[in-house]
């Protein structure tokens, strides 16, 4: 693509020169000298400006679209920055050419971090403290925003993008990115000291069952244990508090799954990365502006029954859906998984009761209990360590209703023995020794019963 084919402008406009220390880098010592932050941003807005002045906006947008067109473009910004006679090293004029056509085409100053692998969430805190996950662990960056209108700006562009909306009659907003990570977003006047954003990453490929055995998340005969009870269509729960990895869990089980069978799958924001061929994909959708056409997941969940689905994946059981959910199980469409936010597995019991009676159908106690004691098998508590690590901490088994009470026994635990020098927690898996319940299931299903259920310890 020529430069003629971006319409620049051959005049040269000037940018008001930036002073640093109360000189003016053009006219003061010529020695190269680090610019601040805000001076930084201030020659990215000029910069930004005077590109907009000089280019034909739709041949800009078709640069964008090719790979010539882009590094036609990144000279020209580097054309831009050099005409203003600041002294600049090679590097830093490189690394803001970089940041202008990250403004451009991108998330501003966002983009380096979205390229980085090792980051998995992404919190904003107003425009001036921006905080990254890497292994469990938060750190602070040195990225900051122009102001909090320029991080209102790149919010904006994000919703905008999948036809959501950001302001002040709809000051929160969820949505996702091109490569799948979760945002939410939620600004003044609900945010007092600015806008608050947050990225929930996901990798393009999720983690398998030997990665969760190599970063020892769970042991071999856990993993077999799971393993067998997805095949033999077991209906499994797994609880979690928030990013203790339930989500992942949920991909790594739902590749036991058969490729022979159908699989619907529902979700408030499409997270799930299922790698069978069969795989129906159902979202919940927010109400309009007018606060019209929300639809819930129940509603999913019930059209998902006129589905012939083989298997329901619920990504998040958070309400009234619950029931549904349940009589789905208890009528036929065994091997459906979900997740649930609770801290031990019998919360997560508690939780699903509670849940059940947020709905119209007013059930007594008794009888919802009963629901969940035919309808769950396994319950599997994920849990995020001190250490940033990710663990399964229980794999317990319902085994009915007794005194209306839901008995449940524990099958794995894991126990925690305290922290080794380098701050990593210590413990060991555990089986407890209990032979289950559903043995008599896997073998009716033709699956062996997992060595080492009933006499297993693991160190980590």
């Amino acid at each position: 693509m020529a430069d003629a084919a971006l319409n620049i402008a051959p005049a040269r406009t000037e940018i008001a020169p930036l002073r640093a220390n109360g000189s003016s880098l053009r006219n003061g010592n010529r020695a190269s000298r680090p610019l601040e932050e805000k001076q930084q941003q201030e020659l990215k807005s000029a910069v930004h400006q005077e590109l907009i002045r000089r280019l034909d906006l739709e041949r800009l947008g078709e640069a964008q679209e090719t790979r010539i067109g882009q590094q036609q473009l990144l000279a020209l910004i580097q054309q831009v920055i050099g005409e203003q006679n600041i002294p600049l090293s090679s590097g830093e004029r490189d690394r803001l050419a970089n940041e202008v056509l990250d403004e451009l085409f991108g998330l501003g100053p966002l983009e380096p971090l979205l390229q980085d692998d090792t980051i998995s969430d992404i919190l904003v805190n107003t425009c001036t403290h921006v905080y990254v996950e890497r292994k469990g662990v938060l750190h602070r960056t040195n990225v900051t925003f122009k102001d909090n209108r320029h991080l209102l700006q790149i919010i904006d562009k994000i919703v905008s993008a999948v036809g959501r909306r950001v302001d002040e009659s709809t000051p929160m907003v969820d949505a996702r990115l091109k490569d799948g990570s979760r945002v939410n977003a939620i600004i003044p006047p609900l945010a007092i000291d600015g806008p608050i954003l947050s990225i929930r990453r996901f990798g393009s490929s999720p983690l398998t069952a030997d990665n969760l055995l190599h970063y020892k998340a769970l042991s071999p005969p856990m993993l077999e244990t799971l393993r067998a009870a997805v095949q033999a269509r077991l209906n499994i729960v797994i609880a979690g508090g928030t990013g203790a990895g339930k989500t992942t869990l949920l991909n790594m089980l739902s590749s036991f799954i058969s490729e022979k069978e159908r699989i619907v799958t529902i979700e408030d924001s499409a997270e799930l990365q299922l790698r069978q061929e069969h795989v129906v994909r159902l979202e919940t959708r927010p109400p309009n502006v007018e606060g019209r056409g929300a639809i819930r997941q129940r509603e999913l969940v019930i059209n998902a029954l006129r589905m012939r689905p083989d298997r329901i994946v619920l990504g998040e059981v958070r309400g009234e859906e619950a029931l549904d959910m349940l009589q789905a199980m208890n009528t036929g469409h065994d091997g459906s998984i979900t997740t649930i936010h609770a801290n031990t597995p019998r919360d997560g019991i508690a939780r699903l009761e509670t849940m059940c009676m947020m709905g119209d159908i007013r059930l007594p106690e008794k009888a919802i209990r009963l629901q969940i004691s035919s309808a769950i098998h396994i319950i599997v508590q994920a849990a995020r360590m001190s250490d940033g690590s990710r663990r399964i901490t229980h794999i317990s088994e319902l085994t009915g209703n007794y005194s209306d009470v839901i008995s449940m026994q524990d099958l794995f635990v894991f126990e925690k023995d305290g922290l080794g020098a380098n701050g990593k927690v210590k413990g060991r898996f555990r089986a407890t020794g209990i032979m289950p319940k559903f043995s008599e299931r896997l073998k009716g299903a033709g699956i062996p019963v997992p060595a080492g259920l009933m006499d297993h310890s693991m160190e980590v």
